[in-house]
């Protein structure tokens, strides 16, 4: 069970991680909702330029011939620090705009960054004979195994946002590859996916629910390989996520349906596997995510783990009333100095 002290303040502190600042949500931007849509409507726009940039596409181990394809870019100096590497969302890519302020924050600090994409998401759009979905943490082992040395020569700091978060758990969860990994960070994870869809599908939810939606079936167009035209001619028929996780992502990716993929996908079974210095990053207010999914389970079981639940922040929204920075970028930023400092 909790602690009163969790309960109260939704707020748990390692010892050595105290020094995350209290979040405060930025006016007007305040309850989840708002959090959530802030980067929508505000459109922010970080300046990248001054950070040189390279392509580099990462072979899978499967045999499909796939590829991720990853955006790197270099701080201004050389400052032999760990490489940070962001996972994106579901819909996501290498330029949502989260990932770019997270990208400019973390360049910034002295670290490289490698955006990546996974399988069949941003450039590699239509490139892929596979698709990504919320448990192929396989890719992201042969992604990281296959990383130039140069990345990963002062090691791996991997921070997964919404999807990614539950895609970089259930890796770290699976320990395997991991001689690369100091530390890592999920942001907003649906950690219990049936949880999450049942969520998403929601009354409140519905405008969320069809901008998902319509952006994964538009995605999935793109489909390349033997399975693209039985998914096109499927997609029709879809009109919920639960649908789409059935009829696609279960269907053409080895689960019985989406209630075998929800449950042998979901890191929150998983978690107290996980042996790497990991902070988890949730919001009491995610619309997307239920706070519940965080809170129904001793985090004592496992002290590899912290999680960092404020009262507000929406889903990877986190806009702070004393910092243009996200709040969750800061208190990863913490988080990372710390393992630096306290090596064991």
């Amino acid at each position: 069970m909790m602690s009163d002290k969790f309960e109260e303040n939704l707020l748990l502190l390692e010892p050595k991680q105290v020094g995350f600042p209290p979040f405060r949500p930025r006016r007007p931007w305040i309850g989840g909702d708002l959090q959530t849509l802030h980067n929508t409507l505000v459109r922010p726009s970080p300046n990248l330029a001054p950070y040189p940039a390279e392509r580099i596409l990462i072979p899978m181990d499967d045999g499909s011939g796939d590829r991720l394809w990853a955006l790197v870019n270099h701080p201004i100096l050389d400052t032999n620090k760990p490489t940070v590497v962001l996972i994106h969302g579901l819909t996501g890519c290498e330029n949502s705009l989260n990932i770019k302020v997270s990208t400019a924050h973390h360049l910034a600090q002295g670290y490289p960054v490698v955006r990546l994409n996974l399988r069949g998401a941003g450039p590699s759009l239509g490139k892929c004979k596979g698709h990504y979905h919320a448990g192929r943490s396989s890719d992201l082992r042969d992604a990281i195994n296959n990383l130039p040395s140069n990345l990963k020569s002062n090691g791996l700091f991997l921070v997964g946002v919404s999807l990614g978060g539950n895609v970089v758990l259930k890796y770290l969860a699976e320990n395997d590859g991991l001689k690369d990994v100091i530390g890592a960070a999920s942001v907003c994870a649906p950690i219990n996916l049936k949880a999450a869809q049942q969520r998403i599908m929601a009354p409140r939810n519905a405008f969320y629910h069809w901008y998902l939606l319509r952006n994964m079936k538009k995605n999935t167009r793109h489909w390349v390989g033997s399975q693209g035209e039985t998914i096109r001619s499927t997609l029709p028929r879809i009109n919920t996520v639960y649908a789409f996780d059935d009829l696609i992502v279960a269907r053409h990716n080895g689960f019985r349906d989406a209630e075998d993929y929800y449950k042998r996908s979901s890191a929150q079974p998983l978690l107290n596997k996980i042996r790497t210095p990991t902070i988890m990053v949730h919001s009491r207010t995610d619309p997307w995510v239920p706070v519940s999914t965080y809170l129904h389970r001793d985090w004592g079981d496992n002290r590899a783990i912290t999680p960092v639940i404020p009262p507000d922040g929406g889903h990877v929204g986190f806009h702070a009333d004393d910092n243009q920075t996200p709040w969750h970028n800061l208190c990863i930023s913490i988080f990372l100095r710390n393992i630096l400092s306290y090596p064991n």
